[in-house]
């Protein structure tokens, strides 16, 4: 099994020495090709907010620096490791500057049979936040978020150590168990209705989204039969709830357009 680290700290502090305490329980276990991201070592530019990525496509992007080829070491891996510390109740500035960069796979996504692991560090507040974004970012990027862990700084050692350690195994043989494991997990309530609204927003908007419709059309997503971005079942309800929302959604976009084009020729 092949797992990428995503290191989101400057540094190789508390973040890293978890993620190492993970390789070591995981080890125990089965063989692993580990793989660190240091992204304080890659050249990540800010995201310059021109929607490029967004509109025509992440291929127009204007800026060129080590991006793509993340991406491509993400498709690689069995599994990811999203790790950071918190800085300021949040991600530090180099994960956001990440997540920043891959804002196109919000509307396409496509890492859909991968695996995610949640990892955050910190002296005393923030953990949940932090795993609350990271979980709703990499879960709406297509991953399945098979665990997650916060833990905390020893200020004074030997007090935080075996809860620390405790919530490293835990989260370290959920991860390895996922990774064995190949059917897709069935979506959720709000993930079916995620899907149904996009799916009126990127058809009823095309000329506005065009890479977004033409990305939703290339996986079939756009046919009418389709009720989620991969084929597993779906709960009944949670369907017609989703297929009801989509419908009000289209009337709703559609009514929008005429006032607007109407507002427009008086």
């Amino acid at each position: 099994m092949k797992v990428l680290v995503i290191m989101g700290s400057p540094r190789k502090g508390n973040t890293y020495h978890a993620a190492e305490r993970i390789r070591e329980i995981m080890q125990e276990k089965a063989r692993v090709d580990w793989e660190y991201v240091m992204l304080r070592d890659l050249n990540l530019e800010q995201c310059r907010g021109c929607a490029n990525c967004i509109v025509k496509g992440e291929e127009f992007c204007p800026v060129n620096d080590d991006v793509s080829g993340l991406t491509r070491r993400m498709h690689d891996a069995d599994g990811v490791i999203f790790a950071s510390p918190v800085y300021s109740l949040q991600v530090t500035g180099l994960m956001k500057v990440f997540i920043d960069r891959h804002s196109y796979i919000l509307h396409r996504p496509r890492f859909f049979g991968k695996k995610a692991l949640i990892l955050a560090t910190a002296g005393a507040v923030g953990i949940s936040e932090v795993l609350k974004y990271l979980d709703a970012v990499v879960h709406m990027w297509g991953f399945e978020v098979v665990g997650k862990a916060g833990i905390f700084e020893e200020f004074i050692p030997g007090t935080r150590q075996l809860e620390n350690d405790q919530r490293l195994r835990e989260a370290a043989e959920e991860f390895h168990a996922s990774l064995q494991r190949k059917s897709p997990p069935r979506p959720g309530f709000m993930d079916i209705i995620v899907f149904h609204g996009l799916r009126a927003i990127f058809d009823e908007l095309g000329e506005v989204f065009p890479a977004d419709r033409a990305y939703w059309g290339e996986k079939g997503w756009m046919e009418k039969d389709a009720r989620y971005f991969v084929d597993v079942p779906v709960n009944p309800l949670y369907n017609a709830v989703g297929v009801l929302l989509e419908k009000y959604q289209r009337r709703q976009i559609r009514k929008d357009l005429r006032e607007t084009n109407h507002r427009v020729s008086v």
